[in-house]
């Protein structure tokens, strides 16, 4: 067994190595320009983005307020938000028209309260009404998934050690939305990390939890999801990302450590006799706390690029790498491996963290697509400048 002063020794070396292999990187590929701005110092760590006043322009909407576009100056308070230490009980930022008057609701969920809920858009600058969904279990996060495959966006928790289930929003004979949602119940358990996408190539998207993928039956509100316990991937992201890293014609994941070192790919392949095989392929060793990503055309080039890094402070300074650089990056598939390029990296007030719930938005109508990040340290809006 390794001594202390030796394992120190072993992780300064890879983080050295990091660096080294960070410059040679970014000396050879151009990087995307981004301008970052400072919008508020709260703490929350979710962030939606939506025309919420219905004047045309995105607004900004993160914890007990929102933020009005096009300059984000002027703020506006939503509602009352528990706090629990460094903890504010705020853990998704999932826009939606829930009771369908045209105006964009927020809906979120949380650790303590152990509930989904939304807030009524009211109109105008006073308080929002909160409404319950369900009392889910503890709330790691949420996404929004079309599970059913009707082209509406249903509502997925990661509820680690509780059952697995999704919030249909109801909607009348005219597919306007109702208010109230249906439960529907997908597995007895699940763990840390979800993702959801077309594993088996049929059409139909599967959930992918921690230890393994459940496949989606031809009935899905009816019928029972096969779980295939075909990989281990730890302390997963939320989301873990369903798509096809390398062209290959089937999908693969992006996984990411949210509470350790790791960012992986996992790539899909079958043998001679058609069985699935998983290969993990490491894309940032180094870093820590992969909490959330998105996989968006950051670029411009008409091809998808991950957008991640690492979330500050997420057990409140008691994970692995808690004290490491923070970090936000994108990076490009270059046929053969993901390339980091560096958005935002150093120590509190340098780099920046990705909160549990980011978004990514045009919001300037410049052609790219905007990086908007909430965290423990802070709200800030990255704006992209392209090639400059």
């Amino acid at each position: 067994m390794a001594r202390a002063g030796e394992v120190m020794n072993y992780r300064l070396l890879a983080i050295l190595i990091s660096i080294c292999i960070c410059t040679s990187t970014t000396v050879f590929a151009q990087s995307v320009q981004f301008k970052k701005t400072h919008i508020a110092s709260e703490s929350y760590e979710s962030v939606g983005v939506a025309d919420l006043n219905g004047n045309g322009q995105l607004d900004i909407i993160s914890g007990e307020y929102w933020y009005e576009g096009p300059d984000f100056s002027d703020r506006h308070f939503v509602g009352q938000i528990e706090r629990r230490s460094e903890y504010w009980d705020d853990f998704a930022a999932i826009m939606m028209d829930v009771n369908g008057n045209g105006r964009m609701d927020i809906i979120s969920g949380g650790w303590f309260s152990e509930s989904l809920h939304w807030r009524e858009n009211p109109g105008d600058n006073s308080e929002w009404q909160k409404h319950i969904i369900d009392q889910t279990g503890n709330v790691e996060t949420a996404r929004a998934w079309d599970v059913d495959g009707d082209g509406f966006l249903e509502i997925v928790p990661n509820n680690p050690n509780d059952p697995l289930k999704y919030y249909k929003l109801e909607r009348d004979p005219n597919g306007n939305a109702t208010g109230t949602f249906q439960k529907v119940p997908v597995a007895d358990g699940q763990g840390h990390g979800l993702g959801f996408g077309d594993v088996n190539g049929n059409g139909r998207g599967d959930f992918i939890v921690s230890n393994g993928w459940l496949e989606s039956p031809d009935d899905i509100t009816n019928s029972a999801w096969t779980l295939h316990e075909e990989f281990d991937l730890g302390s997963a992201s939320i989301p873990i990302l369903v798509v096809d890293v390398n062209g290959s014609g089937m999908n693969d994941l992006i996984v990411g450590q949210a509470h350790d070192y790791g960012l992986d790919w996992y790539e899909q392949t079958t043998d001679e006799s058609g069985n699935r095989q998983w290969t993990k392929h490491s894309i940032d060793p180094f870093g820590s706390q992969f909490h959330t990503m998105e996989w968006v055309d950051i670029d411009g080039d008409g091809n998808y690029e991950l957008v991640t890094g690492k979330r500050y402070r997420a057990h409140n300074g008691n994970d692995p790498g808690a004290n490491d650089p923070i970090g936000l990056y994108y990076y490009k598939w270059n046929g053969t491996s993901f390339v980091r390029h560096t958005i935002a990296s150093g120590p509190l007030g340098v780099g920046k963290g990705t909160g549990i719930y980011f978004s990514v938005a045009d919001l300037n109508d410049s052609g790219y697509k905007d990086i908007i990040v909430a965290g423990k340290d802070g709200l800030y809006l990255f704006y992209n400048k392209g090639f400059e």
